[in-house]
């Protein structure tokens, strides 16, 4: 199969695709085919007697100018005509045609090119050096054949010019496949580069040196790790490490960048049980994040699946707070913190409801949008209150959102919030103590078991755990040496007072019936050695600059996501606003 690309037109025409839908309706609806007589006649030439009493007609129906709809008219024409002479040539020769939404800075040229030869002519002729093609919220791989990654004829595919970051010249300007795999991997270097970092730290508990080799927990909303498999947690942690990157570089309003690494952590949540899924609430921030991704780089109705994101992120925060937010309200006493996604949320399907044509929905959804907005935009002087007492201009906006707009149960919030965080990094502080000093007890020499127990009569103090353990080892030594005096060799006896929990009279009993050895069953596994090879794999300086680069992105805070100044969202309802008012008045 071989393909022929096409570039289109900037897709974030909000007007014009409105209008399109509506007619597009009204076509359908009477059945209308404008690529035949008596719309197009012999040369494929407009029937202009036909098109234009049709174009005044629709006029009427939707209040517009004829000439206004004379012209979508057309538009619409021309793609059907294109698109069936492209239907005929995939039947004659198989050669498919897909289009691609190019960025606004480069060449709109078209591309013809073999299966194979996708990322070397966009690199060459439309003058692109970084990049990804994203097909249906997927990211293309180069090494695969188009039909195998579901690109067929009339596929609609985003180029996303990405950050040059980090990526190595290229060894040649020749557009030889050569050429095309170095750049494909060095698009990937970035991303590649938060990956590993990531799977550096999700393979790390936490045992090692804390000072010198970080490490990530899952938690939940109480900070209470999760139990949860080592592969569910190890796909959990990169996820959630590349969606933070992904976040951290829409803030920097790189959003080409960061809908490559959103894709990426979507498809490591795919790795997760849907019972894990379903209760946090990560999962519909991200789908929220690409889509809003999508909205930034003008290309909404280039890919099919935003709607779909939308919907698996309403039903997701459902799941997670309730419908009406009661297991949130049970959770966190209060909502008004989390009210910011559901914000954006209506605002995204206002937008996809307007450029569908639907006018009514896009209003009731932007209606709630500003509902919301009034809640939640930040007063400037009880802002400037809670700041005056020592907050941070986060916590005065979340507190001032939580308590809606009580500047005193906000003050009370925030204070408690602050306790209570101080006593979870307490708790996380001790636990990581904890680790620590059985990490130390193990490399000299002891038990895991032993170490745990004299930690915990030490209350984590490791020197007094020592003395502890080695008190435990002269009583040990004491019970070893009755069974010696009275015969026994000196590896069985261990092994049979490690079997009955140091009772003297049982091990004796034990190796009596077993004519002095320890059946080969009922020895315990001996303790392995603690492995240095993964901390100083860790410690190593390419391992630590990696893991350092990711930690950057990480928020110190837990709600992070949450602290949206809500400029973004004010400007595109003020674009949405402007284009509903100016439709309505027709």
């Amino acid at each position: 199969m071989h393909y022929v690309v096409t570039s289109l037109r900037s897709l974030y025409r909000m007007a014009e695709q409105n209008v399109e839908a509506k007619v597009k309706k009204l076509l359908k609806q009477d059945k209308i085919q404008l690529w035949k007589a008596p719309y197009t006649l012999d040369g494929q030439q407009p029937g202009d007697e036909h098109m234009q009493e049709l174009a005044e007609r629709y006029g009427v129906l939707l209040r517009m100018p004829g000439s206004e709809i004379a012209g979508t008219l057309e538009v619409i024409r021309v793609q059907a005509l294109r698109r069936g002479q492209r239907n005929q040539t995939f039947r004659e020769t198989n050669m498919a045609t897909v289009e691609l939404l190019l960025p606004r800075d480069c060449n709109k040229v078209p591309v013809h090119l073999s299966n194979f030869g996708l990322c070397v002519r966009i690199a060459k002729e439309v003058g692109l050096k970084s990049f990804k093609v994203i097909l249906n919220g997927k990211t293309l791989n180069g090494g695969l054949r188009l039909d195998q990654q579901g690109v067929c004829n009339h596929s609609k595919m985003m180029v996303l010019k990405v950050s040059a970051a980090g990526v190595g010249p290229s060894t040649s300007q020749d557009g030889s496949d050569a050429t095309a795999a170095s750049q494909s991997t060095s698009h990937d270097h970035s991303v590649q580069r938060t990956h590993r970092g990531f799977q550096i730290l999700s393979e790390r508990d936490g045992s090692d040196s804390l000072q010198t080799t970080p490490f990530l927990e899952v938690a939940d909303q109480k900070g209470n790790p999760l139990k949860i498999p080592h592969k569910e947690k190890k796909a959990l942690i990169l996820a959630m490490g590349l969606h933070e990157k992904g976040r951290a570089l829409m803030k920097r309003k790189r959003h080409d960048d960061a809908l490559c690494h959103l894709l990426q952590a979507d498809l490591h949540f795919s790795e997760c049980g849907s019972e894990l899924l379903g209760a946090v609430d990560n999962y519909g921030v991200l789908q929220l994040d690409i889509v809003w991704c999508y909205q930034a780089l003008e290309a909404l109705s280039c890919l099919d699946d935003g709607r779909e994101r939308l919907r698996l992120a309403e039903d997701c925060f459902l799941r997670c707070y309730g419908e009406q937010q009661q297991r949130l309200l049970m959770i966190k006493g209060n909502t008004g913190r989390e009210e910011v996604l559901f914000l954006r949320l209506h605002l995204l399907q206002s937008l996809l409801a307007f450029v569908d044509g639907n006018d009514h929905q896009a209003q009731q959804q932007l209606d709630q949008v500003e509902l919301l907005y009034t809640r939640l935009c930040p007063d400037t002087d009880k802002m400037t209150q809670l700041m005056v007492l020592g907050f941070s201009e986060r916590e005065a906006r979340l507190g001032l959102r939580a308590c809606h707009g009580d500047v005193h149960e906000a003050a009370m919030l925030i204070s408690n919030q602050t306790q209570r965080e101080e006593l979870r990094q307490r708790e996380r502080r001790k636990r990581q103590q904890t680790k620590a000093g059985l990490a130390i007890l193990a490399e000299a020499g002891y038990a895991a078991r032993d170490a745990a127990t004299a930690l915990e009569r030490a209350d984590g103090n490791v020197d007094q755990a020592f003395q502890v353990s080695t008190l435990t080892s002269r009583v040990a030594a004491g019970r070893d040496h009755e069974l010696l005096y009275l015969g026994f060799e000196r590896s069985p006896s261990e092994a049979a007072l490690a079997l009955t929990g140091g009772d003297v009279q049982l091990a004796t009993e034990l190796l009596m019936d077993n004519r002095g050895a320890v059946p080969s069953a009922a020895t315990p596994p001996s303790e392995e050695e603690p492995s240095t090879s993964s901390s100083s794999t860790g410690r190593s300086s390419p391992s630590c600059e990696l893991v350092n680069e990711v930690l950057e992105d990480i928020p110190h805070h837990e709600d992070d996501y949450l602290d949206l100044t809500l400029e973004e969202e004010m400007q595109l309802i003020n674009t949405i606003k402007t284009h509903l008012a100016r439709s309505l008045a027709h």
